[in-house]
């Protein structure tokens, strides 16, 4: 089963990146093509039957399977970085992380009006950050198709904050 070939590989750093987070780390995986090729498979088929226009990445690990999913499924990418990472004029917005505060941007040409977007990263935590690019996306008029992610911390209710934004929520593995 792909969810327990996932979990073999994913290590637990303990206090990172403040003391008392167990940090769950899936660089791992990346070592593992045939691995990496069967999450990029599940991935697209859970998001088959969205109409999806364009993947949103998360940065960093979000670009990882979110831009493989998207050149798979024929479909552009829209980089979503931490402020000052884009060298063009972008469109931001700040929010709240289970460990501090950060602001996220897109370029703001990058989100077409009316385009359905999938947000990708590689955990779902208590939300913060695919909210906050769930507010992006909507500020740019773009619209949010859905979100998919590697690994959902499910005790954190991640997944509640974000339904106001789109009930298409995939995740391969919970905790």
């Amino acid at each position: 089963m792909l969810e327990d070939k996932i979990k073999k590989v994913i290590r637990d750093v303990h206090d990172f990146p403040k003391k008392g987070i167990v940090f769950k780390d899936i660089t791992p995986i990346l070592s593992k093509p045939e691995l990496v090729h069967e999450i990029i498979e599940k991935l697209k088929d859970q998001v088959a039957h969205l109409k999806i226009d364009a993947i949103a990445c998360i940065e960093s690990r979000g670009f990882w399977f979110g831009t493989i999913l998207a050149y798979e499924m024929s479909l552009p990418i829209i980089p979503i970085r931490k402020k000052g990472k884009l060298p063009h004029k972008t469109v931001s917005v700040e929010y709240d992380l289970e460990y501090g505060s950060a602001t996220i941007e897109a370029h703001d040409d990058a989100i077409g009006k009316g385009v359905n977007i999938l947000i990708h990263d590689d955990l779902l935590a208590t939300g913060g950050t695919a909210s906050a690019a769930a507010d992006l996306i909507i500020q740019s008029g773009g619209i949010v198709a859905g979100f998919s992610f590697l690994v959902d911390l499910t005790f954190l209710k991640g997944k509640e904050r974000l339904r106001s934004y789109s009930p298409n929520m995939i995740s391969l593995i919970e905790y």
